[in-house]
């Protein structure tokens, strides 16, 4: 084991022997093994946006196991999706590739201002496919966000006495909240520190951008002269939110955009001192050539 996983490890030491374990195993798998650095793949946008807005682009990934494949081919760390999609996938990829199961998922068809997901699996069912990790989602600014939050706690307790990690995705949304404010720096860092709080092992954020939604917030900002760019400076503030940096956090791809565009914001992360890159849709929704490609300069960059 590496210097760098001894001391990402060290910050958990309030955790069991199977939750330190478990982190370790992501951290030294795949091509970025050893560094402390993360890629991930994450395919729950065919329960949350629908299969055709998620697949109809590459339709080879309507198949669960083509993402378990292409999750191996590129070296990422692990592997994240839904019950069912690790189901049709995990015997014959057992042991393979590190996984995790996300327990909570929200659909389209009836979006709601103030989204709440449902629990769509468990512990046990993580356990039953040989998972390294939980992953439950929460919505900071929803109305329901105290539901959610007493959800992730339980099931944390839970994941966690039979050692499994636990991965939060935190995403700002709700009618509390301006669209802009979703993604600004003040609810980003809020949202970050929020999962941290709730014992997050892994944090998931979206990459922040200049705005400061709240006026409270503002002032901090302004007194403390926090700067808000370059994107690198901001990635650095939400790290600072996850307590001075010792919690993992992760960002999100987002939409498919250009390579040039996605490869400027993960050297920003990178610069900032981000943990790493979760990517979905810009992996899936490219021809595999591609996107194993793409990959391979994020893991690069990382790597540097």
């Amino acid at each position: 084991m590496t210097k760098r996983v001894r001391e990402i490890l060290s910050w958990y030491d309030s955790e069991n022997a199977g939750v330190r374990s478990n982190l370790a195993r992501m951290m030294n798998h795949g091509k970025l093994a050893g560094t402390g650095k993360f890629v991930i793949l994450p395919v729950d946008q065919g329960f949350e946006h629908g299969p055709a807005r998620s697949f109809a682009v590459n339709p080879p990934a309507y198949d669960p196991r083509y993402h378990f494949q292409l999750a191996l081919d590129a070296g990422c760390n692990a592997y994240a999706a839904p019950l069912g999609f690790i189901e049709a996938g995990a015997a014959e990829y057992a042991g393979e590739i590190p996984l995790i199961l996300k327990l909570n998922n929200h659909a389209l068809l009836h979006d709601e201002k103030d989204p709440v997901s449902s629990v769509t699996a468990s512990v046990k069912d993580a356990l039953r496919l040989g998972c390294a990790a939980v992953g439950f989602t929460i919505y900071p600014g929803s109305a329901g966000e105290k539901t959610m939050y007493q959800e992730l706690r339980e099931i944390a307790a839970e994941a966690k006495a039979h050692g499994l990690a636990v991965v939060v995705w935190s995403y700002p949304r709700g009618s509390s909240l301006s669209k802009q404010g979703e993604t600004a720096l003040d609810v980003v860092a809020y949202a970050a520190q929020i999962a941290a709080q709730l014992g997050a092992n892994v944090i998931k954020v979206k990459p922040p951008t200049a705005y400061i939604e709240q006026p409270e917030a503002k002032k901090a900002y302004d007194s403390a002269k926090v700067p808000l760019e370059p994107l690198s400076a901001r990635i650095k503030h939400v790290i600072q939110a996850a307590f001075d940096g010792r919690r993992i956090v992760i960002f999100s791809g987002g939409p498919k955009e250009s390579d040039e565009q996605l490869l400027s914001d993960i050297r920003e992360i990178h610069a900032g001192g981000g943990f790493g890159s979760i990517i979905g849709r810009n992996s899936f929704q490219r021809p595999k050539e591609q996107a194993l490609k793409l990959l391979n300069t994020i893991m690069e960059i990382y790597r540097s």
